[in-house]
């Protein structure tokens, strides 16, 4: 659904945008949930400043690669949404868009739900896009020793892969902030964890997994990560 289509008709109720949503359950979850419209609306660059500007919408859920793009068109940022600089949902209050950032609750509320004690531990976190900054937010909030970002390109702060495999093998956390598992890839991995073996946590679950054999890979990284408790103390989990 393109920008388009909106114009033909009048305020819109709810919907996601982004790039492209073929992978997405956001319309099939709220369809379940609540008795709303909900619309997936597959935008370009020009598509989303033209939808921004009209405002014709109640709330918007915003994914990549829009999540920091749409900033300059909000009259007012939450204060988590201001302090990450990454924006994943909007409300129209009167033509007035405000910006949200639920990720964060999201995010910290998995950890609280997995018990993963993220408390002077050293984190890695792959990716470098909107996501990662909520993701150090999060870090920060848990009291974690220290958040490395990783990255294809040494770029911003972040290291590359290879400097996570031979610098930060130590890492006790990984949290996966990329898209590396959504459809239609959804064998990719952005990173091997053999060799990190002071692991104890693996949050995957920024990321929709549908397909059954994923969900089975999965589980067995769940199970690899069991077998190596034999050589190390703490418990580790796949999230």
């Amino acid at each position: 659904m393109t920008a388009g289509f909106l114009k033909e008709q009048e305020m819109m109720e709810y919907g996601l945008i982004g790039a492209k949503l073929g992978h997405s359950f956001s319309k099939d979850i709220h369809s379940k949930i609540g008795k709303y419209d909900y619309q997936l609306i597959e935008l370009t660059d020009r598509q989303l400043d033209e939808f921004l500007k009209e405002k014709n919408f109640k709330a918007v859920n915003v994914t990549i690669p829009y999540k920091q793009t749409v900033i300059p068109y909000l009259d007012h940022m939450t204060q988590a949404a201001s302090d990450i600089g990454a924006v994943n949902c909007i409300r129209n209050d009167s033509g007035r868009l405000i910006g949200h950032n639920t990720d964060f609750d999201g995010l910290s509320a998995l950890i609280r739900h997995a018990r993963v004690d993220l408390e002077g531990k050293k984190v890695l976190i792959l990716g470098t896009g909107g996501t990662s900054d909520t993701a150090s937010a999060v870090c920060k909030s848990f009291k974690a020793a220290g958040a490395v970002k990783v990255s294809r390109r040494k770029t911003n702060g972040a290291v590359t892969y290879e400097e996570a495999y031979s610098r930060h093998k130590d890492a006790q956390i990984i949290i996966n902030t990329t898209p590396c598992g959504m459809y239609p890839d959804i064998f990719a991995k952005p990173i091997d964890i053999d060799g990190f073996d002071s692991l104890e946590g693996v949050i995957l679950s920024l990321i929709h997994i549908s397909e059954p054999t994923r969900q089975a890979e999965i589980s067995y990284a769940v199970f690899c990560l069991k077998k190596k408790k034999t050589t190390n103390k703490k418990k580790k989990s796949v999230y």
